[in-house]
């Protein structure tokens, strides 16, 4: 058998290192960033297995290294910028390790070279649809960082005539960190108009919307994302008809439907109702305890929704929620900027003590 060339071991050498390398970035944005156990195994797994190479070939690689004469070592592109997010370093290391297995793909094929091409290539592929999964959670991790505090739904059934931008203004104004809109009243037409002014005005100050059912406005107005209930259109169908930077909120009563739901790719779940609630009579009253072991079964962020009030938001409070919703105790009063402030006063008094 002959030796292999030189400048062949040096190709393997620097694109199983820069494989390597740019793996090992993914790996840490998907444990240390987004605390996902999925994709950091997955990620562990195909570095380890990327870089299990035979030690009789890694000794002829490491001696034809050259990392001096290497020629492309300070190269950059021009116009390429130094400056990025976490969403392009991301890009640009898939990309990096991508190419670079695609490089072992083809040197694999090489006489005299005992490695598996079809390895890289299966990799290859499967490094595309990890790099969606991590990117589109890091997209919407921005996002979910602003799912906090008041959470206001405004229910256009209990506005009494009241405009829904009028009633969004005054939330705003009060300090609500959150706003969905809820409305089986009008046509979609009307509702596109409704919710674009909604979600002019939260962009305006930087407030998270969700448009509560309906996936045909929440893409019409580019909201912030989608909220589906138990009898709505199915988490799963919805994570898979929204844009990767769309957030999706499902409803849970037990840990059951949470887990589900997590599974099926919602970024955080309405849990309720904590009390009775003249919004949805029938509604299940589950309690904050529910709340609570919920919340021990599943990494998600959990907005607690169902008959919260002045009087017992404390209590949903030190349940441990991210967010709490409200409907009634805001949009059903006189005041709707006064009784925001008010809830809001609550949760900022909470967190001090």
């Amino acid at each position: 058998m002959e030796a292999i060339p030189k400048d062949t071991l040096r190709i393997i050498d620097a694109n199983i290192n820069r494989i390597g390398e740019g793996l090992r970035v993914l790996e840490e944005f998907a444990r240390l960033s987004l605390n996902n156990t999925d994709l950091t195994q997955q990620l562990k797994n195909m570095r380890h297995e990327m870089l299990d190479i035979d030690l009789n070939l890694q000794g002829q690689l490491t001696n034809a290294r050259d990392s001096q004469g290497d020629v492309g070592a300070d190269m950059e592109a021009e116009g390429r910028s130094k400056q990025r997010d976490s969403q392009e370093t991301i890009v640009a290391n898939a990309r990096r390790v991508q190419e670079s297995l695609r490089v072992m793909e083809e040197t694999a094929k090489l006489p005299d070279i005992k490695l598996n091409s079809d390895k890289y290539k299966q990799a290859r592929f499967a490094l595309y649809t990890i790099e969606k999964d991590l990117l589109a959670k890091m997209l919407r991790q921005e996002k979910m960082k602003r799912l906090t505090g008041l959470y206001v739904i405004i229910d256009t059934s209990l506005l009494k005539g009241r405009s829904p931008l009028e009633a969004t203004n005054q939330a705003i104004r009060g300090g609500a960190r959150v706003i969905q809109l809820r409305d089986k009243e009008h046509g979609t037409g009307e509702l596109v108009t409704i919710a674009k002014d909604i979600k002019n005005v939260c962009s305006e100050h930087d407030v998270l919307f969700i448009v509560n059912d309906s996936l045909d406005v929440t893409l019409a107005v580019d909201a912030d994302g989608l909220h589906v209930g138990r009898d709505d259109l199915p988490v799963a169908t919805a994570r898979r008809l929204l844009p990767i930077d769309k957030i999706l909120g499902g409803s849970a009563r037990t840990i059951a439907e949470a887990i589900t739901a997590r599974s099926e790719g919602a970024d955080y779940l309405g849990v309720g109702s904590m009390y009775a609630t003249t919004t949805k009579e029938k509604a299940e009253v589950v309690g904050t305890e529910r709340l609570r072991e919920i919340q021990q079964a599943v990494d998600l962020p959990i907005v607690a929704i169902g008959g919260i009030n002045r009087d017992n938001l404390s209590e949903v409070l030190r349940a441990g929620a991210k967010a709490f919703a409200v409907i009634s105790a805001v949009v059903g009063t006189a005041d709707i900027e006064e009784a925001t402030r008010q809830l809001v006063k609550i949760i900022e008094e909470e967190k001090i003590e």
